[in-house]
């Protein structure tokens, strides 16, 4: 890393709250956007926390978190689906890049968990090959939830894919285990702008 002193997963969830806080508020301080920062990026980068969201276009993970160039290392996908390359892109930013911090970012009005809970429907219209099979991961998440509700349903996904996660990579259960390591589910608001935490596992607090 190119800082002196490694930040704490809670240090960087915490300076994650504060840069929604500004956006919500509508005072971001667009922070390490120059072309001084552009320079300083060009030969390595060192960002503060790996983020896995929804590939949704109101999404955009460093405007939500006021972040700027190299602060997050971002990946995405629709639905936030657990894949092989969703791991190891995450544990490249664990172990290559030793960030101390996995957001899995979710969002209502989500239109895979809208799509997953149409396919349990007795008259689903069927979909592309390739777009059923990724949706398929986030059905058993409409059965499980309390209720057909979309933000329930999301909601269940979303705890779900972090268990996932945490389940199918040795390198981040290890990482979390050492306390070196945190994974924060969080939910956004689409209108409020908000990033709610739902679940959290490590020591974020």
């Amino acid at each position: 890393m190119t800082e002196t002193a490694r930040r704490t997963p809670a240090d960087v969830w915490r300076e994650m709250v504060r840069g929604n806080e500004r956006f919500v508020a509508g005072q971001p301080a667009h922070p390490r956007q120059d072309v001084e920062r552009r320079e300083e990026l060009a030969a390595a980068q060192a960002p503060h926390a790996a983020l896995f969201g929804c590939s949704d276009s109101r999404l955009a993970a460093e405007i939500i978190f006021d972040k700027g160039l190299g602060d997050l290392f971002v990946v995405r996908n629709a639905g936030q689906v657990i894949s092989d390359s969703a791991i190891a892109s995450l544990e490249y930013a664990v172990a290559v890049l030793d960030v101390p911090l996995i957001v899995v970012l979710a969002h209502d009005a989500c239109g895979a968990v809208q799509a997953a809970i149409d396919l349990d429907k007795p008259d689903a219209r069927p979909l592309p090959p390739h777009i059923a099979g990724h949706i398929a991961a986030i059905r058993p998440s409409v059965r499980a939830a309390a209720s057909r509700d979309p933000e329930a349903v999301g909601l269940t996904h979303l705890e779900r894919t972090v268990s996932e996660l945490v389940a199918r990579s040795e390198l981040i259960a290890d990482g979390v285990a050492a306390g070196t390591l945190a994974v924060v589910g969080a939910n956004y608001k689409l209108l409020e702008g908000t990033a709610v935490p739902a679940v959290i596992v490590g020591d974020a607090a």
